[in-house]
């Protein structure tokens, strides 16, 4: 069987987030699974048009590019003020058909919530955009440590479900769209 196209998102472009290192930890765990194949986008490296409605510049035809390739997603996201980051919000109206019919799950950091909050209005997001996104969530809590080593041995568990959900369902819709191209 051929691997699923698994893209892992950085969603925050703040100097200093600890997006990179979450993210790293993640992909790490992800990449040990031969049904994988784990790419990364981060947003920093998009240099995305500050004005919207904008033209389709090369940054912007690249990144639907790449999520129009990929299977299956792990947003790795922030919680600020109770919500995601506008750079994330910004990245994922570049796309549209490009999310359809594809699995979506949530790796989250913030300080005493998990990144929660950004996940429960991420999931609204992606809804809209006929996204499917997986239940379980991996939330790492910054107050406590971020990845320490007492944390990372639940953390490590709550990848591998949501590496199991995404893993079903990304590969589900790719047959479903195989089968019958989603129409919205």
């Amino acid at each position: 069987m051929t691997p699923l196209r698994l893209t892992v998102i950085i969603g925050s472009t703040r100097e200093g987030r600890a997006g990179e290192e979450v993210a790293r930890w993640f992909v790490a765990q992800a990449r040990r699974r031969a049904q994988l194949t784990v790419s990364v986008l981060d947003l920093a490296d998009y240099d995305f048009p500050a004005t919207w409605p904008a033209e389709a510049t090369p940054a912007m035809r690249s990144f639907t590019g790449d999520v129009g390739r990929a299977e299956a997603f792990a947003v790795v996201t922030p919680e600020y003020n109770h919500s995601f980051p506008a750079s994330l919000k910004q990245a994922i109206d570049y796309a549209y058909d490009e999310w359809q019919a594809k699995a979506v799950g949530f790796v989250s950091y913030g300080c005493g919530s998990l990144g929660l909050h950004a996940v429960d209005q991420l999931r609204t997001v992606f809804t809209a955009l006929h996204a499917m996104t997986v239940r379980d969530v991996v939330g790492v809590d910054l107050l406590c440590g971020g990845l320490t080593p007492l944390a990372e041995d639940r953390l490590s568990r709550d990848v591998a479900v949501l590496l199991d959900q995404l893993a079903w369902w990304g590969l589900a819709l790719r047959d479903a769209r195989a089968a019958r191209p989603y129409v919205s």
